[in-house]
């Protein structure tokens, strides 16, 4: 039987880098992959993009509504009719924007398919709440696994804080599309509460 996987860590820590070494790391022994992320993330249009400046377009997104576990047998019958090959693994970028649902189709994939599922993503948002495929993730996954980064005062990041137009800011909605210039900073506990006042987000 395979295993879902769950590896996690804040912004910056070098996930989407880390999936494409996963990658590579099959097809140079000859494996076929499939690569997905769910529609939400825009970030490279159809890639999944590493800030080490590495891109690589995805085979599938995952759109809010799919059958993650449908599309993906559609997927492997198109690759095992184009070259004849099976589907050694299956990659998905930011899973932290699927739904619980759609985790637990991943979990179907890899135990009755017997197809391993690595997913990448973070596991809290700038409020320090956990986004729903991550909170499934870490409920049902077989193998998790943190990736690290640092806080700019040296110690492990753990928080992903969200600047709006260069000012931290700590209320509104969970995923931010078109609301000015967005950017997020992966803080440790002591910088994020330094930062909100002492408030932990929503919380």
């Amino acid at each position: 039987m395979s295993k879902l996987y769950f590896r996690y860590g804040a912004m910056n820590s070098g996930k989407s880098t880390a999936l494409l070494q996963a990658a590579y790391n099959y097809e140079e022994r000859g494996q076929r992959i499939l690569l997905a992320k769910p529609l939400i993330d825009t970030k490279g249009d159809r890639s999944i993009v590493s800030r080490l400046g590495v891109t690589r377009d995805v085979d599938f997104t995952v759109s809010a509504d799919d059958d993650v576990r449908a599309v993906f047998e559609a997927e492997r019958a198109r690759v095992r009719s184009e070259t004849g090959a099976g589907v050694a693994c299956l990659l998905i970028d930011e899973a932290q924007f699927l739904s619980a649902s759609q985790v637990d189709d991943l979990l179907r994939i890899a135990t009755i398919e017997d197809v391993p599922v690595l997913a990448y993503g973070i596991r809290t948002d700038f409020q320090t709440v956990a986004f729903p495929g991550s909170r499934r993730l870490l409920e049902i996954a077989h193998s998790l696994e943190e990736l690290k980064t640092i806080c700019r005062c040296g110690r492990k990041a753990l928080f992903n804080a969200r600047r709006v137009d260069g000012r931290f800011v700590f209320a509104g909605d969970q995923v931010a599309i078109e609301v000015g210039e967005v950017v997020y900073e992966s803080l440790c506990a002591a910088c994020y509460l330094e930062e909100s006042g002492g408030s932990l987000g929503a919380g």
